[in-house]
């Protein structure tokens, strides 16, 4: 690593280990079923959570450890309820839509729920969007969680299937906080080649150039 006056300037090495991580991300389904991770290992996956960009600072999300057999027994079922309204919603695609595995929570060494705290009045940087900006910056924090548990060699999976009021309720969160998210993470026997939805030929990641484009001024007017 570099250092140039007060700024760390990253090396080709470091850099490359970055991209190398963010490319073999995957949402993973299958985990290895085994004992909870180590307290020091998920402080670190929780530290790099919560060292993520937030607008205005505000810092919006707030985890719950949930790795009780208890736990998992009381929230799966939320869970399959919304996979079966998934399926119907899916129409002629509900049997493909079935066959696929969509989380694992009875399996994962970990499972935290991460929760879009009650709004603190911040209003710098999302005045306008004051909602949306507190949605994005949790989900910052969730992408430095994923990244560092592929680090960590940790498999993590983001389930969204359930329904959130009564997630809320089961998890007696206060007044104006939102479940964002049920992650499962720990060991798995394997990472995915390509994302799952891929290899089992859901839909395809569409190219960058698809994503990408410059307006002139005069297609703006």
């Amino acid at each position: 690593m570099e250092t140039t006056g007060s700024a760390t300037l990253i090396g080709d090495i470091e850099r490359d280990a970055i991209y190398r991580v963010i490319a073999l991300r995957r949402d993973c389904r299958h985990f290895t079923p085994g004992p909870r991770l180590p307290d020091a290992q998920l402080e670190r996956l929780l530290h790099a959570a919560n060292q993520a960009p937030s607008v205005g600072l505000m810092q919006p999300w707030r985890f719950m450890r949930l790795s009780t057999p208890e736990w998992r027994t009381r929230l799966a079922p939320l869970v399959e309820a919304e996979r079966q309204a998934t399926a119907q919603a899916l129409g002629e695609r509900a049997g493909e839509f079935l066959r696929l595995k969509v989380e694992g929570i009875r399996d994962c060494a970990e499972l935290l729920a991460v929760i879009l705290a009650p709004d603190d009045g911040t209003v710098f940087g999302r005045r306008s969007m004051p909602r949306e900006m507190a949605w994005a910056s949790a989900a910052c924090a969730v992408q430095n969680l994923w990244l560092a548990a592929r680090a960590e060699n940790l498999g993590l999976g983001w389930v969204s299937m359930f329904d959130p009021d009564a997630l809320a309720q089961e998890l007696a969160l206060p007044d104006g906080a939102t479940p964002f998210g049920l992650l499962c993470i720990g060991p798995v026997p394997a990472f995915y080649d390509a994302p799952m939805l891929e290899q089992e030929g859901w839909r395809q990641r569409r190219p960058l150039g698809e994503m990408l484009w410059e307006p002139s001024v005069r297609d703006a007017d």
